[in-house]
């Protein structure tokens, strides 16, 4: 869609290697598209004077999709505790897909893909960086989502 009505797409988030790379990719492949980046400094916390910075270099490009790959959740922290202040179309809170496209990581074989088992592959490939988000992170998400319906179902 952005390609057929010369939309804006920004990439916040990764290396500037990684965005070089993905902005390459999607001038060749959607050249209709105009992109802009940002790489953000890499720390657990940004400052006011961070968030102010990217906050202002995504507004004066206004784009029609935000994409933010900044790993989770802190990705979609920032995006939450932002969002008001975005003046964009669509965010999108995307992660490892931007090391994806850019080719600096290699996704799971296609068959794990296709089994829905990419997470065992980045677990086996990244143990000490995914092994709380997999075995920990999710299973609170399921036990979240679990009370919720819980919650609604008592509620009806």
């Amino acid at each position: 869609r952005l390609e057929q009505s010369n939309g804006k797409c920004f990439f916040l988030g990764s290396s500037e290697e990684t965005l070089q790379k993905i902005t390459a990719r999607i001038t060749r492949e959607f050249p209709n598209i105009q992109i802009q980046t940002y790489s953000p400094p890499f720390k657990s916390e940004f400052s006011p004077e961070d968030n102010k910075a990217m906050l202002a270099t995504i507004n004066s490009f206004q784009p029609d999709v935000l994409m933010v790959g900044m790993t989770a959740p802190k990705q979609e922290k920032w995006a939450y505790q932002h969002f008001n202040k975005l003046q964009v179309g669509h965010i999108c809170c995307i992660g490892a897909v931007f090391d994806f496209y850019a080719g600096t990581v290699q996704r799971a074989p296609g068959w794990m893909i296709s089994l829905g088992m990419e997470w065992l592959y980045r677990l086996i490939k990244e143990p000490r960086r995914m092994w709380r988000r997999y075995l920990i992170g999710n299973f609170k998400f399921i036990g979240y989502m679990v009370e919720e319906k819980i919650a609604t179902l008592r509620s009806r």
